[in-house]
């Protein structure tokens, strides 16, 4: 199947192809049909001794620990084909994946799956860059970054690089400096950076992994939730719910419900939730 998450609109959102009852696929066999797919991620459905249900995720170079769309989208599609069956208004589903067990709930109505809520991870506050590293990377100045935060990697189960900004205009004209970001990558020890602007109703992002991998992401819901963990830790937000939008530039808007677990000081968790929509079904032959 293929899964556009974070969206009520075919074609929006972040698209995720998924594979049931992958078990007996090899890890290179997963690589491969994840480069075939060409997505952001490809995940991979197995059965699991521990949770009710193993999920891996692939991008076209490598395996990630954690993932947010393929996690909504994967869950929904279970969902969906009745894999997971429904329990009244919200099924409450345990997910192995390599960073981990987390929690998913499943939201339906009159039995159809309408959206769901991945728990992710207690986070992680790792190394910092400085302003004019993120600055040279991206094309900015420092003056477009937001002094109220270091430029710092967070983690939920995937290390990303924060970069938060004071206005739309520099994050809609930054421009990418590949060799720096690579470099920076190497340096601190990220997966991919996530840029974002606060506003009234909540924020507005772009996120940017380097190739071969997809150049710019159209929804990233792990870096959501590390985004929110940071910006609640850094007092930037006056409560811990938000609505966080991105891929809008990109023709695919995508739209999630983020929620920061606990004090911000000792975050548990961060919940991110959207709905899904279903583009492909189909038989994978090999």
């Amino acid at each position: 199947m293929q899964v556009d998450a974070f969206t009520r609109i075919p074609l929006g959102g972040n698209p995720c192809a998924i594979v049931f009852d992958a078990d007996e696929l090899s890890d290179d066999t997963m690589q491969a049909l994840a480069r075939e797919m060409n997505l952001s991620e490809t995940a991979f459905v197995l059965r699991s001794d521990v949770a009710d249900v193993r999920a891996r995720y692939f991008t076209p170079s490598e395996e990630i620990p954690l993932a947010g769309h393929p996690t909504i989208a994967t869950i929904f599609a279970l969902a969906e084909t009745e894999r997971i069956p429904p329990d009244g208004e919200r099924t409450r589903v345990s997910l192995e994946l390599r960073a981990g067990i987390v929690t998913v709930d499943i939201l339906s109505h009159d039995g159809v799956p309408d959206s769901v809520i991945m728990t992710q991870p207690r986070p992680q506050f790792l190394d910092c860059a400085t302003p004019e590293e993120a600055a040279t990377a991206f094309g900015l100045s420092s003056a477009d970054l937001h002094m109220d935060g270091p430029v710092q990697v967070v983690s939920t189960g995937t290390p990303q690089l924060m970069v938060p900004l004071v206005h739309l205009d520099a994050l809609h004209d930054l421009s990418l400096d590949l060799d720096a970001l690579t470099v920076l990558r190497a340096r601190y020890q990220f997966f991919s950076a996530h840029l974002f602007v606060l506003e009234s109703e909540g924020t507005f992002a772009r996120h940017f992994a380097c190739p071969p991998d997809v150049f710019e992401d159209p929804f990233t819901g792990s870096a959501t939730g590390g985004m929110g963990a940071y910006l609640w830790h850094y007092k930037l937000l006056n409560t811990p719910s938000f609505t966080a939008r991105q891929g809008h530039w990109m023709q695919r808007p995508g739209e999630a419900t983020v929620t920061v677990l606990g004090p911000r000081d000792n975050i548990s968790g961060v919940q991110v939730g959207g709905s899904a929509v279903t583009i492909v079904r189909g038989e994978l032959v090999l």
